[in-house]
């Protein structure tokens, strides 16, 4: 691992995104480790929104507000527990914050990022995760303007000793890339992986990547592939193969009838990845 420069880019502030409705320890365990290692200020935010009451006549009683109200309040309450005694006996500076609301979850996330540097926040796929209490990811980063760190259900991810970069040369990717470098700049082995048809065009690319790394003291190998149609598949491979434990990447994607639609990469890391990944958009 390269020596930390004393002009190094660093992550000051760290937001972690609670799910209200489900246990956080890998999410927390992680944001832990990397504010110890940054030396970073850690804000906590779970946000939540009231069940939708029907009723016969389909009028509300003050009965059910209330109720609904407490239940919100109980389950912010939990998820404010439960980040305060994963991190109470740790060095680094907390804040918390809940907030209760009828909008759009992953806009509210995305907002209370303006102090932060990089979000951290559960991988939330599956039916286990409850829209009421869990920001869709894809839409949070794509609303944030700041880098995500997206954390596999699980047993708490390592602190980042082999990355790899799955390099496409984009807008999002250049900008992930960027966001990275804290993480990148610590890690054991960066390793930039492109996977086009186009390989030699793609080496003389990723070979100013390289260029761009060293001068951030940041040593990085490389791998040029052809995907045969399957760039989702073999990214996957060579991650398994050279055992990642973090994907950066970025993220495509374009709203379609108020839904957003992602790319095949960005989809995957969001869905089926079984490894952390720095996402930027």
């Amino acid at each position: 691992m390269l020596p930390m420069r004393t002009d190094a880019m660093t992550y000051s502030t760290l937001m972690v995104h609670l799910d209200a409705g489900h246990p956080n320890m890998a999410t927390l365990s992680l944001a832990a480790k990397l504010a110890e290692r940054y030396r970073a200020k850690v804000i906590g935010v779970a946000v939540c929104q009231p069940m939708e009451i029907g009723t016969s006549d389909g009028y509300f009683t003050g009965e059910l507000v209330t109720l609904e109200r407490d239940i919100v309040d109980q389950e912010l309450k939990r998820a404010e527990t439960e980040f305060r005694d994963c991190t109470e006996i740790q060095p680094f500076i907390l804040e918390w914050r809940s907030i209760p609301t009828m909008g759009c979850i992953a806009e509210i996330v995305a907002s209370e990022a303006r102090c932060a540097d990089l979000i951290i926040t559960s991988a939330g796929s599956g039916p286990q995760r409850n829209p009421l209490t869990h920001a869709d990811t894809g839409e949070l980063i794509i609303r944030a303007g700041r880098p995500v760190l997206v954390v596999p259900d699980g047993p708490a991810p390592a602190i980042f000793e082999t990355v790899i970069i799955a390099w496409s040369n984009t807008r999002e990717c250049r900008r992930a890339i960027t966001d990275a470098l804290p993480i990148l700049e610590q890690a054991d082995r960066v390793l930039i992986v492109e996977v086009t048809p186009k390989l030699v065009e793609a080496r003389s690319q990723i070979n100013d990547v390289v260029a761009w790394l060293s001068r951030h003291m940041v040593s990085a190998d490389t791998i040029v592939g052809d995907s045969y149609g399957d760039s989702v598949g073999t990214l996957a491979l060579i991650a398994k193969d050279h055992c990642a434990d973090l994907i950066v990447a970025g993220a495509y994607g374009h709203n379609r009838l108020r839904e957003w639609a992602f790319g095949g990469v960005t989809r995957d890391l969001l869905l089926r990845n079984n490894r952390c990944a720095l996402l930027s958009h």
